[in-house]
């Protein structure tokens, strides 16, 4: 019998290892990978890699870095980056910047600031957020049709881009970022983590009140422990979100506010208790004295 268990949490054991391994392949295979977006079908046109970074929903902000590549007739030779004529790429995000490329030169990458126009930090973990930028080519000639290719390098934050070309060349890049699977499977965690400590400490505190055992020191000290200890789980949750966020609503101030109340409960009544017990003794000790021999 002890061997069946013994095998039976083995197998457990291995089948949770291999979920998580399979998890992370899957994230790992489906994350930071290029996407092209609407690639033109002309020869000659201008190949954007967009790769967005440092994504901070609490100021708004992102980075993006920009890739210029030309293509067909606007590359000095093939599968080079130098243009074969000045170009201008011009980026319309946070502000506008213009990346300029002299004729047997290429484009110097640069980091841009980006950021959203929509959606609220304190939805964390489910917040989304929105952002949209243009961008636009042109040449001597005029405008040049331009194509991106994104990457998403934010371990903590998954984009997923759209581009809707215009009949002026210039393409509009529109995103919607949300948090990685890693840290939606890390929040509910700290969330589950959060009512089980609490109702275990409500437990506790329920098996000392009916026993009538007064002040049990270990016991209110695990319940002390517990209750600073949620606090540091709190803060480490990732992305550091903002007090008052969906997480806090769903677990951490309920946790908090039945672990203190229990700890409070718990002295209170072993309080009594003890008081009593104390009262009784001195009872009892007085009776015996009285009946002792005179």
């Amino acid at each position: 019998m002890r061997r069946n268990r013994l095998l039976l949490a083995l197998l457990i054991v291995a089948v949770l290892c291999s979920a998580g391994i399979a998890l992370y392949l899957n994230e790992r295979n489906t994350r930071q990978q290029p996407r092209e977006l609407a690639l033109p079908a002309v020869s000659d046109w201008i190949e954007l890699d967009v790769t967005s970074q440092e994504i901070d929903p609490g100021t708004g902000d992102f980075t993006l870095y920009v890739v210029a590549l030309p293509h067909g007739g606007l590359a000095e030779q093939p599968d080079s980056a130098a243009f074969s004529r000045p170009a201008v790429i011009t980026v319309q995000a946070a502000t506008r910047t213009e990346l300029r490329a002299a004729a047997g030169e290429a484009v110097t990458p640069q980091a841009l600031p980006a950021t959203f126009y929509a959606g609220t930090v304190t939805d964390y973990p489910f917040d989304r957020h929105r952002f949209a930028l243009s961008l636009a080519a042109s040449d001597g000639a005029g405008s040049v049709p331009v194509g991106v290719v994104f990457v998403d390098a934010d371990p903590f934050f998954v984009v997923h881009p759209t581009s809707t070309p215009e009949a002026s060349g210039a393409t509009v890049l529109k995103g919607a970022v949300t948090r990685a699977r890693s840290t939606f499977i890390l929040a509910w965690f700290m969330i589950a983590a959060m009512w089980a400590l609490a109702l275990a400490v409500l437990a506790g505190a329920e098996v000392l009140y009916r026993g009538r055992q007064g002040m049990v020191w270990p016991s209110l000290g695990w319940m002390a422990a517990t209750l600073f200890a949620l606090i540091g789980m709190r803060n480490a949750a990732p992305g550091s979100p903002p007090i008052g966020s969906v997480i806090d609503y769903l677990a951490f101030f309920w946790a908090e506010g039945i672990i203190a109340a229990c700890l409070a409960f718990t002295v209170v009544a072993g309080t009594r208790v003890e008081h009593r017990k104390r009262a009784e003794a001195a009872a009892g000790a007085e009776g015996a004295a009285d009946s002792g021999p005179r």
